[in-house]
């Protein structure tokens, strides 16, 4: 008998050596190096000093600091992600709920009766408990929970990302608005000159200065000219209403006080020396490893899967055919079960999948990676180029600023036409809103930076409620 046992645990012993169980210890995925960015400045600031939590203070317009704090509270994707920040803090106590004992109490009544003359009704009445506690010896439930730990946070980085997604589209959108509306405002300086220059050539005609082609030129100018009013207009609405949408407001009920944008909203000045770390702040890097961590633990939870679990389960009840007598006596029984899952395909099959999503989750964590420098690069790129195209820009303005002032004073004393003078200030409102929409672009471009660099989110507390780990 003795041989059979000894026979009988060697054989279990070698079914579960055969098992690989070890749980390795987490290791941050290797990524592509990169040495430094490709703008590089001989000094370096560190992370915190790099980039403010709250960005966008420093374009110094309070009008879009109140509508960032209105956007972070009403945005309803926001709040989606909030949500789901809810439902993974749940769902790390119903992983935890694994490792505590079950109890089940019921009661109940039969009636019975046997067809025959004469038979009785017989009644039993019943009292019963169970208690089932299934012993995480191995620690495998403690693994599911430290993954969905890992899930939780992730999602806390979700909402982050989501954050800074949002500050950013208010933001730019804002910047999109006030842009129109000094499009439009100068776009309306614009048609008054041409008018004036259409009354010159209308009277030029009457005169047989000039041919009817150049007239009906003109006109066909003005007409555009209020085409592209008309248009510049329906931007400005369609804007307004991505705005309010963004703020959480029905489309069409929220409205942006008209603004210029060059005076209203400065450029700020984004530190030189940006240290490479600052990847590590952007919240969809950090929930790509927070993910990678979850996989590792749910297969380190999946191979322990494969020993023996151990439950223990109690049970108490009683019976009787009269209610008076329900509780005089109780039957007690404990009952050990030892369950050897190594013969079970499903389980030797997870283990496969929950490594193989190990690999996913790896990949995707250095295609999120490989994705940031690249958005970073980009836009240490664009800022650059675009700053420079302003300073070209504002140069061309500069000089046109003087051909105009000189053609005006050269009209008074008769050496230029007034012709010449409407035309001179035309092309330079062609300029200005060039330069204007090159203003609007290094705002977008440092807003897109400091998105990229995940700055802004790090001292945000996530707005929702209960969901603390």
């Amino acid at each position: 008998m003795k041989q059979t046992y000894l026979f009988s645990g060697l054989c279990v012993a070698s079914l579960f050596g055969c098992a690989d169980v070890r749980v390795p210890e987490y290791q941050r995925p290797e990524t592509p190096a990169k040495s430094n960015w490709s703008r590089p400045s001989a000094t370096t600031v560190s992370a915190a000093e790099a980039i403010s939590p709250t960005w966008w203070q420093q374009f110094g317009d309070p009008y879009l600091n109140s509508l960032v704090a209105k956007a972070v509270t009403g945005n309803f994707d926001l709040k989606v992600l909030a949500a789901r920040i809810e439902v993974a803090n749940a769902q790390i106590g119903e992983a935890r709920a694994g490792a505590l004992p079950s109890v089940d109490i019921a009661t109940g009544s039969s009636l019975i009766k046997t067809t025959g003359l004469g038979q009785p009704f017989v009644k039993q009445y019943g009292l019963g408990g169970q208690v089932s506690w299934d012993l995480d010896v191995w620690g495998k439930v403690e693994k599911g929970v430290q993954a969905q730990r890992a899930e939780f946070r992730a999602t806390e980085a979700d909402w982050r990302a989501g954050y800074l997604n949002i500050v950013a589209d208010v933001s730019t959108t804002y910047f999109q608005i006030l842009q129109l509306d000094e499009q439009i405002e100068q776009q309306q300086r614009a048609r008054a000159r041409n008018e004036q220059i259409l009354a010159i050539y209308e009277t030029m005609r009457s005169n047989g200065l000039i041919a009817d082609t150049e007239l009906l030129r003109q006109r066909a100018e003005n007409n555009r000219l209020a085409k592209d009013l008309l248009e510049l207009r329906r931007s400005r609405d369609v804007t307004e209403n991505a705005l309010a949408t963004l703020l959480g407001v029905p489309a069409g009920e929220f409205k942006v006080p008209p603004g210029p944008l060059q005076d209203r909203v400065k450029v700020p000045v984004v530190p030189a020396g940006l240290p490479l770390d600052l990847l590590t702040r952007r919240p969809d890097v950090v929930a790509a490893e927070l993910r990678v961590l979850e996989a590792h633990d749910l297969m380190g939870q999946a191979r322990l899967a494969q020993l023996p679990s151990v439950s223990l389960t109690a049970q108490a009840g009683t019976a009787s055919f009269a209610l008076s007598d329900l509780l005089k006596g109780f039957t007690f029984g404990l009952m050990p079960i030892i369950d050897l899952p190594a013969f079970n395909p499903g389980i030797k099959a997870h283990v496969r999948t929950s490594e193989a999503q190990i690999k996913v989750a790896e990949e995707g964590y250095r295609s999120t990676v490989i994705a940031a420098f690249q958005e970073v690069e980009n836009a240490l790129v664009n800022l650059e180029a675009h700053k420079q195209q302003k300073e070209e820009l504002q140069k061309q303005v500069d000089q046109l600023q003087v051909v105009s002032n000189q053609t005006k004073a050269q009209l008074e004393i008769g050496i230029v036409s007034q012709l010449d003078v409407f035309e001179n200030e035309r092309s330079l409102l062609t300029a200005q809103l060039a330069l204007l929409g090159s203003h609007e672009q290094v705002l977008s471009d440092t807003v897109t930076l400091y998105k990229a660099l995940g700055g802004g989110w790090a001292q945000s507390p996530v707005e929702v409620v209960g969901a603390r780990r």
